[in-house]
Parts: structure tokens; C-alpha cells; sequence
């Protein structure tokens, strides 16, 4: 997948726990974990949800996401 989710290394680097990150975002706990344990960015992500990530780690969008074109990909092979 050439979009990566970073959402784990950023709640990583605050030392954020997901049911403390569902405290700071409203979300459901179970949400939370789901979008953490995940490494390529979710189907479907509600600009709304996108918000309250940013909100309550105190982040650009692009922290959350991250290009890896197919070139890079393969060279790592």
C-alpha cells in the first residue's frame, strides 16, 4: 500500500494509550484500537474522525499519513 497510516507512532511518541486517545477524542474505544493496530490508512476515514486525531495529538493530517511511492517500495525488496 503506498499510503501508510501512522497513527500508532504518533500515540507512541506522546505516550498515549488508545482508551486514553478515545478519552481526548469522544471516539469509541474500540475505534480507537481498530485505527491503531492498523499500518496502511483505513477505507473509509471521516474527515470528522481525521479532526479529532489531530486535535487531541496536536497534528497535521500528513503527520497521520504517509506516501511511500512504488520505487521506494521496490527497492527496499
Amino acid at each position: 500500500m503506498p499510503i501508510k497510516w501512522r497513527l500508532a507512532v504518533l500515540m507512541a511518541d506522546r505516550e498515549i494509550d488508545y482508551k486514553k486517545l478515545a478519552q481526548m477524542t469522544g471516539l469509541h474505544p474500540v475505534t480507537v484500537s481498530k485505527h491503531k493496530n492498523i499500518r496502511v490508512m483505513p477505507e473509509r476515514l471521516d474527515r470528522d474522525t481525521l479532526e479529532k486525531y489531530c486535535k487531541a495529538l496536536n497534528c497535521q493530517p500528513g503527520d497521520l499519513l504517509t506516501y511511500v511511492s512504488d520505487k521506494s517500495k521496490d527497492q527496499t525488496l
